[in-house]
């Protein structure tokens, strides 16, 4: 009797080491790949004159975003995607006096097209901290109209060698870093692209990976349970 009892509390212990291995197996392979994310979903990017439903600033709150992550701008021509390291311009929704090393035009509006057609604008994060975006043109009118928002970019898996910058400037939120005024500067590849290795920001998706791992988990919880009653009795 007490051989029995011995060897069937070695088995749960073998049990229980097998399913803690398959678990931290299964939350190894969540890490996240990079990513692409669509500004605004369904929304794209606009100003709320044109799509009163837009808060650009909750879709981000919502959000981890990481180095290596591209944001995916979809719009028409008569709005730019301004994205800047400098919290006065982002405050003043004006770019027109910001230096070149804390502030990018990735895409600038065509007032004067009488018929705007669709672009979509790719942005890499290449920088550490806090990264503000919005569109500027109208003397900051679409800006002031919703179309702005700010982002904390987290180290994640650091920069993939095609995004990689040449120079080794502090990051926004480093020690080295002096302040909103004065950003690092920011050096885009020549020939940069998406990652090789992306995932898009598919609600669905990522809920339904999320419910299958949850699933999955929670069956071999039930499964060690039953076990161990077996043993017991």
């Amino acid at each position: 009797m007490g051989q029995s009892s011995g060897y069937n509390s070695t088995s749960v212990l073998q049990l229980i080491t097998i399913v803690s291995c398959l678990v931290v197996l299964s939350c190894s392979g969540s890490v996240s790949a990079y990513k692409n994310y669509t500004v605004g979903g369904s929304l794209g990017w606009f100003d709320a004159l044109e799509k009163p439903d837009v808060n650009y600033q909750k879709w981000a709150d919502s959000k981890n975003f990481s180095l290596g992550d591209f944001l995916i701008f979809n719009t028409d021509n008569n709005h730019s995607v301004i994205q800047t390291y400098n919290f006065t311009t982002y405050k003043f929704c004006d770019n027109d006096d910001a230096l070149q090393n804390d502030t990018i035009e990735w895409s600038a509006a065509d007032p004067s097209s009488t018929a705007p057609h669709p672009i979509s604008v790719a942005v890499p994060l290449l920088k550490e901290g806090m990264n503000y975006f919005f569109s500027s043109d109208y003397d900051g009118e679409q800006c002031n109209n919703g179309q702005h928002f700010k982002i904390n970019v987290t180290h994640g898996q650091g920069l993939p060698k095609s995004l990689d910058p040449s120079d080794d400037a502090p990051a926004p939120n480093s020690p080295d870093y002096r302040g909103d005024d004065s950003a690092p500067e920011t050096i885009v590849p020549a020939n940069f692209d998406h990652p090789i290795e992306e995932e898009s920001d598919k609600d669905e998706a990522s809920g339904s990976g999320s419910v299958y791992f949850n699933t999955k988990f929670y069956g071999f919880l039930i499964f060690l349970q039953i076990i161990c009653i077996f043993f017991k009795f």
